[in-house]
Protein backbone atom coordinates (compact mmCIF):
# COMPACT_ATOMS: atom_id res chain seq x y z
CA UNK A 1 0.00 0.00 0.00
CA UNK A 2 0.88 3.78 -0.56
CA UNK A 3 2.31 5.42 2.55
CA UNK A 4 -0.04 7.57 4.40
CA UNK A 5 0.09 11.05 6.63
CA UNK A 6 2.90 10.91 9.45
CA UNK A 7 2.16 9.50 12.92
CA UNK A 8 2.65 12.73 14.61
CA UNK A 9 2.93 16.28 13.17
CA UNK A 10 5.97 17.31 14.45
CA UNK A 11 5.92 20.77 16.48
CA UNK A 12 7.45 22.76 13.51
CA UNK A 13 8.40 20.65 10.41
CA UNK A 14 10.42 23.02 8.22
CA UNK A 15 12.94 23.01 11.27
CA UNK A 16 14.25 19.61 10.27
CA UNK A 17 16.53 20.68 7.73
CA UNK A 18 17.29 18.44 4.57
CA UNK A 19 16.04 15.21 3.30
CA UNK A 20 13.49 15.17 0.00
CA UNK A 21 10.06 17.77 -0.54
CA UNK A 22 7.61 15.62 -2.87
CA UNK A 23 5.65 18.02 -4.68
CA UNK A 24 1.95 17.97 -6.76
CA UNK A 25 0.47 20.45 -8.46
CA UNK A 26 -2.91 20.64 -10.31
CA UNK A 27 -3.39 24.06 -12.43
CA UNK A 28 -6.03 25.33 -14.29
CA UNK A 29 -3.97 24.45 -17.45
CA UNK A 30 -1.07 23.28 -19.03
CA UNK A 31 1.32 26.32 -19.13
CA UNK A 32 2.93 27.85 -16.43
CA UNK A 33 3.31 31.63 -18.02
CA UNK A 34 -0.54 31.52 -18.58
CA UNK A 35 -2.23 29.03 -16.05
CA UNK A 36 -2.38 28.89 -12.49
CA UNK A 37 -2.03 26.35 -9.84
CA UNK A 38 -5.35 25.26 -7.90
CA UNK A 39 -3.94 22.90 -5.60
CA UNK A 40 -0.41 22.26 -3.89
CA UNK A 41 0.76 19.35 -1.82
CA UNK A 42 4.12 18.73 -0.43
CA UNK A 43 5.27 15.41 1.15
CA UNK A 44 8.22 15.86 3.51
CA UNK A 45 10.86 13.14 3.58
CA UNK A 46 13.97 12.79 5.71
CA UNK A 47 17.22 12.24 4.11
CA UNK A 48 16.47 8.19 4.93
CA UNK A 49 13.34 8.58 3.39
CA UNK A 50 10.80 8.59 6.38
CA UNK A 51 8.06 10.63 6.72
CA UNK A 52 8.31 14.07 8.35
CA UNK A 53 4.86 15.75 7.45
CA UNK A 54 2.25 16.70 4.95
CA UNK A 55 0.91 20.08 3.67
CA UNK A 56 -2.01 20.47 1.33
CA UNK A 57 -4.31 23.17 0.41
CA UNK A 58 -6.81 24.23 -2.68
CA UNK A 59 -5.79 27.43 -4.14
CA UNK A 60 -8.05 30.61 -5.36
CA UNK A 61 -6.50 30.66 -8.76
CA UNK A 62 -8.50 34.31 -9.06
CA UNK A 63 -9.80 33.21 -12.15
CA UNK A 64 -11.44 29.97 -14.19
CA UNK A 65 -10.15 26.66 -12.33
CA UNK A 66 -9.77 24.92 -15.33
CA UNK A 67 -10.34 20.83 -16.29
CA UNK A 68 -12.46 20.00 -13.60
CA UNK A 69 -12.91 16.75 -15.91
CA UNK A 70 -9.64 16.32 -14.83
CA UNK A 71 -8.74 17.81 -11.90
CA UNK A 72 -12.36 17.35 -10.23
CA UNK A 73 -12.30 21.02 -8.52
CA UNK A 74 -15.24 22.80 -9.56
CA UNK A 75 -15.19 26.52 -9.44
CA UNK A 76 -16.89 26.73 -5.99
CA UNK A 77 -13.99 24.33 -4.41
CA UNK A 78 -12.08 27.46 -4.44
CA UNK A 79 -14.52 30.31 -2.90
CA UNK A 80 -12.27 31.29 0.31
CA UNK A 81 -9.59 29.11 -0.46
CA UNK A 82 -6.03 30.91 -0.26
CA UNK A 83 -4.34 32.81 -2.73
CA UNK A 84 -0.95 31.71 -3.64
CA UNK A 85 0.77 34.63 -2.16
CA UNK A 86 -1.07 33.91 1.37
CA UNK A 87 0.61 30.39 1.59
CA UNK A 88 4.23 31.17 -0.64
CA UNK A 89 5.89 31.80 3.13
CA UNK A 90 5.25 28.53 4.57
CA UNK A 91 5.88 26.82 1.09
CA UNK A 92 9.58 28.39 1.30
CA UNK A 93 9.31 27.17 5.13
CA UNK A 94 8.41 23.35 3.45
CA UNK A 95 10.87 23.61 0.39
CA UNK A 96 13.81 25.14 2.17
CA UNK A 97 17.29 22.74 2.06
CA UNK A 98 15.78 19.99 0.38
CA UNK A 99 15.89 17.99 -3.02
CA UNK A 100 12.53 18.86 -4.68
CA UNK A 101 10.57 15.63 -6.29
CA UNK A 102 8.07 15.01 -8.27
CA UNK A 103 6.73 13.21 -11.18
CA UNK A 104 7.89 14.55 -14.40
CA UNK A 105 9.18 17.58 -11.91
CA UNK A 106 10.13 20.13 -13.85
CA UNK A 107 6.61 20.43 -14.79
CA UNK A 108 5.55 21.00 -10.90
CA UNK A 109 9.03 23.16 -10.63
CA UNK A 110 7.76 25.42 -13.66
CA UNK A 111 4.96 25.93 -11.85
CA UNK A 112 5.93 26.82 -8.30
CA UNK A 113 8.95 28.67 -10.54
CA UNK A 114 6.04 30.71 -11.85
CA UNK A 115 3.87 31.48 -8.94
CA UNK A 116 6.87 32.78 -6.76
CA UNK A 117 7.54 35.00 -9.72
CA UNK A 118 4.51 36.70 -9.70
CA UNK A 119 5.01 37.91 -6.28
CA UNK A 120 8.47 39.17 -6.81
CA UNK A 121 10.19 36.25 -5.19
CA UNK A 122 13.15 34.47 -7.35
CA UNK A 123 13.56 30.48 -6.73
CA UNK A 124 16.79 29.70 -6.12
CA UNK A 125 18.55 26.49 -8.06
CA UNK A 126 17.11 23.83 -6.11
CA UNK A 127 18.15 20.39 -7.02
CA UNK A 128 15.49 18.22 -8.56
CA UNK A 129 14.55 14.46 -8.36
CA UNK A 130 12.39 13.18 -11.48
CA UNK A 131 10.59 9.94 -10.17
CA UNK A 132 9.89 9.22 -14.43
CA UNK A 133 13.30 9.23 -15.05
CA UNK A 134 14.10 7.14 -12.06
CA UNK A 135 11.18 4.31 -12.80
CA UNK A 136 12.78 4.50 -16.41
CA UNK A 137 16.04 3.53 -15.26
CA UNK A 138 14.81 0.76 -12.40
CA UNK A 139 11.19 0.44 -13.24
CA UNK A 140 11.87 -1.62 -16.93
CA UNK A 141 8.82 -3.81 -16.16
CA UNK A 142 6.55 -0.60 -16.22
CA UNK A 143 3.74 -0.93 -18.94
CA UNK A 144 4.41 3.27 -19.25
CA UNK A 145 5.67 6.14 -17.37
CA UNK A 146 3.07 8.11 -15.83
CA UNK A 147 2.00 7.87 -12.53
CA UNK A 148 -0.54 5.57 -12.68
CA UNK A 149 1.51 2.54 -14.62
CA UNK A 150 4.87 3.12 -12.42
CA UNK A 151 2.98 3.02 -9.10
CA UNK A 152 0.86 -0.13 -10.42
CA UNK A 153 4.24 -1.77 -11.99
CA UNK A 154 5.81 -1.17 -8.02
CA UNK A 155 2.89 -2.88 -6.85
CA UNK A 156 2.24 0.27 -3.93
CA UNK A 157 -1.59 -0.79 -4.83
CA UNK A 158 -4.36 2.39 -5.49
CA UNK A 159 -4.37 6.11 -5.05
CA UNK A 160 -6.21 9.23 -6.02
CA UNK A 161 -4.69 10.03 -9.14
CA UNK A 162 -4.92 13.92 -9.75
CA UNK A 163 -5.53 15.08 -6.90
CA UNK A 164 -2.78 17.05 -5.29
CA UNK A 165 -2.13 15.18 -1.71
CA UNK A 166 -2.79 11.58 -4.07
CA UNK A 167 -0.57 12.48 -6.43
CA UNK A 168 2.42 13.31 -4.28
CA UNK A 169 2.00 10.66 -1.67
CA UNK A 170 2.19 7.79 -4.78
CA UNK A 171 4.89 9.68 -5.20
CA UNK A 172 6.91 9.45 -2.45
CA UNK A 173 6.16 6.07 -2.56
CA UNK A 174 7.27 5.29 -5.75
CA UNK A 175 10.70 6.88 -4.67
CA UNK A 176 11.38 4.61 -2.15
CA UNK A 177 10.46 1.72 -4.73
CA UNK A 178 13.14 3.12 -7.24
CA UNK A 179 15.96 4.51 -4.76
CA UNK A 180 15.68 0.62 -2.80
CA UNK A 181 16.32 -0.83 -6.21
CA UNK A 182 19.63 -2.35 -6.21
CA UNK A 183 20.38 -0.62 -9.84
CA UNK A 184 20.26 2.16 -8.37
CA UNK A 185 23.63 3.46 -7.07
CA UNK A 186 23.42 6.16 -3.85
CA UNK A 187 25.14 8.31 -5.90
CA UNK A 188 22.33 8.95 -7.97
CA UNK A 189 20.75 11.03 -4.52
CA UNK A 190 23.12 11.50 -1.89
CA UNK A 191 24.58 13.94 -3.93
CA UNK A 192 21.33 16.14 -4.50
CA UNK A 193 21.00 16.41 -0.55
CA UNK A 194 24.10 17.54 -0.68
CA UNK A 195 23.64 20.37 -3.36
CA UNK A 196 20.17 21.34 -2.03
CA UNK A 197 21.47 21.50 2.06
CA UNK A 198 24.08 24.35 0.66
CA UNK A 199 21.18 26.27 -1.18
CA UNK A 200 19.93 29.54 0.51
CA UNK A 201 17.00 30.11 0.34
CA UNK A 202 14.57 33.22 0.77
CA UNK A 203 12.17 33.62 3.34
CA UNK A 204 9.06 35.69 3.63
CA UNK A 205 7.34 37.26 6.52
CA UNK A 206 3.95 34.64 7.32
CA UNK A 207 0.46 36.40 5.94
CA UNK A 208 -1.25 35.68 9.60
CA UNK A 209 -4.79 37.18 8.65
CA UNK A 210 -6.50 38.60 5.64
CA UNK A 211 -7.02 42.55 6.18
CA UNK A 212 -10.61 42.06 7.18
CA UNK A 213 -8.82 39.93 10.44
CA UNK A 214 -9.69 36.75 9.72
CA UNK A 215 -6.85 34.21 9.58
CA UNK A 216 -5.79 33.11 6.05
CA UNK A 217 -7.72 29.26 5.69
CA UNK A 218 -6.14 26.13 4.20
CA UNK A 219 -8.84 24.35 2.50
CA UNK A 220 -8.02 20.85 1.68
CA UNK A 221 -9.47 17.68 0.05
CA UNK A 222 -9.85 14.21 0.60
CA UNK A 223 -7.69 12.35 -1.72
CA UNK A 224 -10.11 9.26 -0.98
CA UNK A 225 -12.95 11.77 -2.25
CA UNK A 226 -13.05 14.94 -5.02
CA UNK A 227 -15.04 17.37 -2.20
CA UNK A 228 -12.76 19.88 -0.20
CA UNK A 229 -12.81 19.94 3.42
CA UNK A 230 -12.07 23.05 5.89
CA UNK A 231 -8.16 21.99 6.72
CA UNK A 232 -8.06 21.39 10.49
CA UNK A 233 -7.12 24.01 12.72
CA UNK A 234 -5.73 22.56 15.72
CA UNK A 235 -2.06 22.11 14.20
CA UNK A 236 0.61 24.43 13.73
CA UNK A 237 -0.39 26.80 11.10
CA UNK A 238 -3.86 24.73 10.06
CA UNK A 239 -1.10 21.58 8.53
CA UNK A 240 -3.34 18.86 7.75
CA UNK A 241 -1.39 16.49 9.31
CA UNK A 242 -2.96 12.81 9.87
CA UNK A 243 -2.45 9.40 10.96
CA UNK A 244 -0.75 7.08 9.53
CA UNK A 245 0.27 3.23 9.65
CA UNK A 246 3.45 3.18 11.31
CA UNK A 247 6.49 4.39 8.86
CA UNK A 248 8.54 1.59 7.16
CA UNK A 249 12.10 0.64 7.83
CA UNK A 250 14.26 2.54 5.22
CA UNK A 251 15.53 1.09 2.31
CA UNK A 252 18.58 -1.04 1.55
CA UNK A 253 19.72 2.13 0.07
CA UNK A 254 19.36 4.14 3.08
CA UNK A 255 20.84 1.71 5.50
CA UNK A 256 24.09 1.27 3.01
CA UNK A 257 24.42 5.03 3.04
CA UNK A 258 23.55 6.10 6.61
CA UNK A 259 26.95 8.24 7.00
CA UNK A 260 26.27 10.16 4.00
CA UNK A 261 22.80 10.89 5.01
CA UNK A 262 23.28 11.93 8.39
CA UNK A 263 26.12 14.54 7.40
CA UNK A 264 23.15 16.51 5.22
CA UNK A 265 20.48 16.38 7.37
Amino acid sequence: MLPGPPPAAPADPSAARGGFAVVDVEATGRSPWRHRVVEVAVVLLDASLRPEGEFCTLLDPLGPVGPTHVHRIAQEDVEGAPRFREIAPRLLELLAGRVLVGHHVTCDHAFLDREFARIGVPLPPVPLLCTMRLARAHLPQARGFGLAACVEAAGLGAFAAHTALGDARATAGLLRHCLDAPSCPPGDWTEPLRRAARVPWPRLGRARSRPSGEPVPLVLRDPARPAPVPAPRDLPDGLPYGPRPPAAPPPAAARKSTGAMGSTA
